[in-house]
């Protein structure tokens, strides 16, 4: 697969993934900032755009940047607006690959960002419409392309996507003073709050801890997406050797997985902030490996906030 292609469909991963869990995140916020009046809005604002790498100003940020900064701000990297046209600048690039109800999935959902869409509704109905349109998206993906390599590259962004934004979450919720709430909040944002509650009942910060860390069924924990990560890599680059991996990526992400899974759970969460930053300088080392290994000589994005 021409490295050009490959890049593109790993980036429509990070991208939509990106998009969905910023939603989730900012949904349940701006839920929390309307049905808890004993909430100190200005803390967990900044402590939100913190967490998720949004350069703060001098003065503390007020609700109306937080919207601004994760939903609309075309130039914030983590932003939904951005985030969307990011991945359908990178389907454009790939439009051979990329099958034709995938490339109007998102080409549909831009245009609707570009004519305002977002900033004429409802916040929540706004981020609903992107959670919608970014599941839709995936599962068209999923559907429709051949799982060959080009999908394992759209998994393997997705994947390493996912366990940067539940780490985030994660640390979010670990950080924040009223933690009781703020696991709660943490579900909810990852839609496991359902599938926790069938398993362990009454949310207390250990267990809903584990879960979004530990639990090897559910698809948004940090060690399910581990798996589904490794497993993308050994078929893209199945390994013969006796011996070791030589995969960079395949040994960050393995030696991370291990060091989750085979630690007594106290050791996990008793350093869980540090754990937490681990997860997401991994991530990043990551990032670079796969780039490395795989895009080198690939042409560079031409993207401008979505411009065609």
């Amino acid at each position: 697969m021409l490295s050009r292609i490959a890049e593109s469909l790993y980036w429509i991963g990070r991208y939509l993934e990106r998009a969905e869990d910023t939603s989730r995140i900012l949904d349940v916020h701006l839920q929390l900032v309307v049905n808890d009046p004993g909430m100190d809005v200005t803390e967990s604002a900044t402590t939100l755009m913190t967490v998720l790498g949004v350069p703060i100003g001098d003065t503390p940020p007020t609700p109306r940047d937080v919207l601004e900064a994760l939903l609309h701000d075309p130039r914030s990297a983590c932003s939904v607006t951005s985030s969307l046209s990011g991945a359908r600048e990178s389907a454009r690039r790939a439009r051979e690959t990329v099958p034709p109800e995938m490339w109007e999935g998102l080409n549909t959902t831009w245009n609707a960002l570009r004519a305002g869409q977002l900033r004429t509704a409802r916040p929540t109905t706004g981020l609903a419409y992107v959670r919608e349109r970014c599941v839709l998206i995936a599962g068209i993906a999923d559907t429709t392309m051949s799982h060959d390599e080009g999908w394992l590259f759209l998994q393997l962004g997705r994947s390493v996507e996912r366990i940067d934004m539940t780490a985030r979450l994660m640390l979010w919720a670990a950080v924040t003073r009223r933690s009781g709430n703020a696991w709660n909040t943490a579900l909810r944002a990852s839609g496991a709050l359902h599938a926790f509650r069938r398993s362990h009942g009454v949310t207390l910060d250990r267990e809903a801890a584990e879960f979004l860390l530990l639990d090897r069924l559910f698809p948004r924990s940090v060690v399910h997406c581990l798996t589904l990560a490794l497993d993308a890599l050994a078929a893209l680059e199945p390994d013969d050797r006796r011996s070791g991996f030589e995969s960079q990526a395949t040994r960050l992400l393995g030696r991370v997985r291990a060091e989750l899974e085979y630690h007594s759970l106290s050791e996990v969460l008793d350093a869980l902030p540090e754990r937490l930053a681990t997860l997401q300088q991994v991530c990043v080392a990551t990032d670079a490996a796969i780039t490395s290994r795989y895009f080198t000589g690939a042409a560079s994005p031409s993207w401008s906030g979505g411009g065609s």
